[in-house]
């Protein structure tokens, strides 16, 4: 009896975060969902890949910084969510400061390269495997074309959108935290795919800090608000936002970049808390993180436990996507079931993983 009561305790508690954590999310009107819905939902054995891809500078304090964010970057993804060290693959400049990463750099931050990188990856990734590219460095919204600073000629949001046709079959999410990323960024909208810019308009030019809060989201799982033990893209993207406000608000100035996330394909990136309505579904169900818990693999009954949940969030995903198509009497008491179950399945894996 005792156990239940906890059970049921903690299942109000995971509600309560639901509702206050995604207010407006919940009275979010109907979406078209096709082409989505089976997007990030394979089952959680499936491979995480990411390609980080560090670009130059001129000055010598934002080429420490560009660095050390790729170096921390690799180390999280590593240390505290899983990826194979196979499946991280780290671009930066050459020289004497390529050298500052040691072995985790693969290779050259160049065109070339990138082809190579992202060729390999779409071989050795099966259909429904995720791949996250990470870019970070400068980037120039003037002209007709936006542009990512890389070594030897830059590459352009439109070309990049076509190199990454190769992962026609497995899940991508890109996160640009460069500046004047936004005409960038756009170039690669497409449905049930997760892009994220560090800014809004060519006009944010200067070096955004957004790269720094990301990661640090990431760091310890800071960036995990329903505290589920799992960090989604959705997370760490509210993280780093809200926190990048916080750093100019500290300043006493004016913020110099706005981030935004684009997750239904069409090109439009939403910036606030709640989004536009649009915004944001997906990527609450793209997770960082592999099935990797304490520093080892999940065991197999843990995994159907990881697995369950994920569907479950899926189906509230779904509904809340059809509420506008549904009476009061009807959204409400299939939403509070979903919740409660989603609540005590996460109490049973959050016991089994120690993850409390």
């Amino acid at each position: 009896m005792a156990l239940k009561m906890k059970v049921l305790k903690r299942a109000e508690f995971f509600i309560a975060i639901f509702f206050l954590l995604l207010p407006d999310v919940f009275w979010a009107q109907a979406v078209d969902l096709s082409n989505i819905d089976e997007a990030f939902s394979r089952p959680v054995v499936g491979q995480k890949a990411a390609l980080i891809v560090v670009g130059p500078s001129v000055t010598e304090k934002a080429s420490l910084s560009f660095g050390q964010w790729g170096e921390t970057l690799y180390d999280v993804l590593l240390r505290e969510y899983g990826y194979l060290t196979e499946n991280i693959r780290l671009l930066y400049v050459s020289g004497d400061e390529g050298k500052l990463l040691g072995e985790r750099v693969v290779g050259k931050a160049d065109i070339e390269t990138l082809k190579i990188e992202i060729e390999t990856l779409s071989e050795k990734l099966s259909s429904g495997d995720q791949v996250s590219i990470f870019l970070i460095g400068h980037g120039t919204g003037s002209g007709l074309e936006a542009k990512f600073n890389i070594v030897g000629p830059d590459i352009t949001g439109s070309y990049f959108a076509e190199l990454l046709k190769s992962f026609s079959k497995q899940d991508l999410v890109v996160v640009d935290t460069t500046s004047a990323s936004y005409g960038f960024a756009r170039a690669l909208s497409n449905r049930g795919r997760v892009v994220v810019s560090a800014t809004r308009s060519a006009s944010e030019k200067y070096d955004p800090v957004f790269a720094e809060y990301f990661v640090r989201g990431l760091e310890n799982h800071n960036a995990d608000r329903d505290k589920n033990g799992r960090v989604s893209f959705f997370e760490v993207f509210q993280y780093a936002r809200l926190n990048v406000a916080s750093h100019y608000e500290d300043l006493d100035r004016l913020a110099s970049e706005h981030a935004g996330l684009d997750d239904n394909g069409d090109s439009v990136f939403s910036a606030t808390l709640g989004f536009d309505d649009l915004d944001g579904r997906l990527a609450e169900i793209a997770y960082v993180d592999t099935s990797f818990r304490n520093g080892a693999p999940l065991d197999s009954a843990a995994q159907k436990l990881q697995l369950k949940i994920e569907n479950l969030e899926r189906k509230i995903f779904n509904l809340r996507a059809r509420k506008r198509d549904l009476l009061e009497d009807e959204y409400w008491p299939q939403m509070e079931v979903l919740l409660i179950e989603l609540a005590r399945t996460t109490e049973v894996f959050l016991e089994k993983t120690s993850l409390r």
